[in-house]
């Protein structure tokens, strides 16, 4: 029998609101009352550090991070610190993993999948590099992932780089790798298709990997 899955598209939202958001569907989903959801967002400009992290991995002051209207948030996902702004696509899968092999390796290396295929999709020849979660164009990440489980309830989720200010992950040390970042429309020299048809793809190859 094919899953279903809710896909709601909030726009630019704010991360707090977001968050408290995925905490309710969280509960929610380990109840059976809602389906497996996809949530598609992006966010003002915040710096979130997962717990492994260090906020000393934010390499610029904080004067400068209030000028730029940057928060920080220090969160209840895997991995170290990430950057989420404007120009970002960040997706939170609230998916109930006893549906599915209760593996949470197997659960990102699915996540990976949706968005190797999503960018090759366009023409970007997007990668995994062993022991290091997300997905990279050569050497450059160009989309983040951390999650968080929960009764084996998963939120928390992806960041695919469409066009953000990267000038604001200079500030951190993205992920604690000292890795340099890329995005779309670096890879795309530009052209840069419109954000409604990669959401769109998103949904596609996301119902394909987890059918």
């Amino acid at each position: 029998m094919e899953k279903i899955l809710n896909v709601i598209n909030l726009g630019l939202k704010d991360y707090q609101e977001v968050y408290n958001l995925q905490k309710e569907f969280v509960k929610k989903r380990y109840k059976g009352k809602i389906a497996d959801t996809l949530i598609l967002t992006e966010h003002s400009p915040v710096f979130t550090i997962g717990r492994t992290g260090s906020i000393k991995n934010i390499l610029a002051p904080l004067e400068e991070l209030r000028k730029e209207g940057i928060d920080i948030y220090e969160i209840d996902r895997g991995g170290d610190i990430t950057y989420h702004g404007p120009g970002q696509i960040v997706g939170y899968p609230i998916i109930d993993l006893r549906g599915y092999q209760k593996d949470i390796h197997l659960y990102l290396r699915r996540l990976e999948e949706v968005l190797i295929q999503l960018l090759r999709n366009f023409g970007i020849e997007a990668i995994r590099i062993e022991r290091m979660s997300g997905v990279w164009v050569k050497n450059k990440k160009i989309a983040s992932i951390g999650v968080g489980v929960s009764k084996w309830i998963t939120y928390h989720g992806f960041c695919l780089n469409l066009n953000p200010n990267m000038s604001h992950f200079a500030m951190i040390n993205p992920c604690g790798l000292g890795k340099p970042l890329t995005s779309m429309e670096e890879q795309l020299n530009g052209e840069l298709p419109q954000r409604r048809e990669i959401e769109e793809k998103l949904v596609s190859y996301f119902k394909k990997v987890f059918s």
